[in-house]
């Protein structure tokens, strides 16, 4: 059975009370051994002080939003994935349609960004998504596809097996506007059946496949409904406790249905 995981990706945003006042009010608010797995990626001047504020509730998990993809080296302000590991990091985000975009982050890059991770015993969620020009000219799977191909498969069955993957249409991400169910579940779906073409339908059927783009209260119970969709990664919506609770308790309602 796939997990089911609500990650909320806070960018560089919060201050550092902020930070940990939105992690305690989180783990205050869900309870111990329910569903779904709880991620959060905090920028990383937080992430050691937020694991110590997660670890009593093991439901949460931390995530960093990048990694250098060079192991160590004269790489000023760059943080590698063995650091990540050694206090304690379990995910890394990697491939971000903002780190594609601004950073000019190409896909040979996000290559080695997986592999230092797999190397470091990070799980890697891969992001992926289509710009909208890209969807008007109905290119969105390929567009999918070649991310797919060129940034993240090639890994082994067993690396790929630890993988979590987010759809994310870049037109989406931070507009208001969010992708129907329908199109949510077309291209999940679509995405799991390139995995299966690449490896196999058992592998396909065991990955984690999460809706990023405008993820809120309102429209994730209709998302999580979906049966390729295995939960969100939620930008905006993650730095407001409340809001972020009820998407929490639109996929526990969902999971026990």
């Amino acid at each position: 059975m796939r997990k089911k995981i609500v990650a909320g990706n806070w960018k560089m945003n919060l201050s550092y009370a902020e930070a940990m006042s939105l992690a305690d009010a989180l783990v205050n608010a869900v309870e111990e051994n329910a569903s779904p797995d709880i991620i959060l990626a905090s920028p990383f001047i937080y992430l050691h002080e937020l694991i110590s504020r997660i670890q009593g509730n093991p439901n949460f998990y931390m995530a960093a939003q990048n990694c250098s993809e060079h192991q160590k080296g004269a790489f000023t302000g760059e943080v590698s994935a063995p650091m990540l590991a050694s206090i304690g990091i379990e995910h890394v985000l990697i491939g971000h349609s903002e780190r594609r975009t601004l950073y000019g982050e190409s896909d040979v890059v996000l290559r080695s960004k997986v592999d230092r991770a797999i190397e470091s015993g990070l799980i890697p969620i891969f992001c992926c998504g289509e710009m909208l020009a890209e969807r008007n000219a109905g290119s969105h799977f390929q567009r999918v596809a070649d991310q797919l191909n060129n940034g993240l498969f090639g890994i082994s069955e067993k690396q790929m097996k630890e993988c979590i993957i987010a759809y994310e249409p870049v037109w989406a991400i931070g507009t208001g506007v969010t992708a129907s169910s329908e199109q949510a579940q077309e291209m999940h779906a679509f995405i799991r059946s390139e995995i299966a073409k690449k490896y196999s339908a058992e592998l396909a059927d065991t990955i984690s496949i999460l809706y990023g783009g405008s993820v809120n209260a309102q429209n994730a119970a209709e998302l999580f409904t979906c049966k390729d969709v295995d939960g969100g990664l939620v930008g905006g919506a993650s730095l407001k406790s409340a809001e972020f609770i009820s998407i929490i308790r639109a996929m526990e309602s969902v999971s026990t249905n």
